[in-house]
């Protein structure tokens, strides 16, 4: 399997049994179906996110792109806990792509990110 953002090799991660694959170029992360949020529950599951967060913000930008299991059309979406936080979605197989330092900004919310949630200006 290939990135669909920069094409390079998607490499397999094993984390305590949940596979996802990492690519060897960008560090960009595909989870299948729901393994995101499955990880996310995982004490230091983090560490699979091995990616320069400056090189997702650039990868971030890249749209228009192909499922790599499928090859349906990616839908740009947003975490609705963390909205500064994009990442693509398969409609299909429901794979999703989270670009490098994603995952891990994902699994962090932090105290700011409730008040821009609840709708006050909080203080990072």
């Amino acid at each position: 399997m290939n990135c669909p953002k920069c094409t390079g090799a998607m490499k397999q991660v094993d984390f305590q049994g949940i596979i996802v694959e990492r690519c060897s170029q960008c560090y960009g992360l595909w989870f299948d179906e729901f393994e995101q949020d499955r990880l996310k529950e995982h004490k230091g599951s983090e560490v699979i996110d091995q990616g320069d967060v400056t090189l997702g913000t650039k990868y971030n930008t890249v749209d228009q792109i192909q499922c790599p299991r499928c090859t349906t059309l990616l839908t740009r979406m947003v975490d609705l806990r963390q909205p500064h936080i994009w990442y693509e979605s398969c409609p299909v197989c429901y794979g999703t792509f989270f670009d490098a330092g994603e995952f891990t900004d994902f699994k962090h919310e932090t105290l700011g990110d409730l008040f821009r949630r609840i709708g006050l200006k909080g203080r990072d």
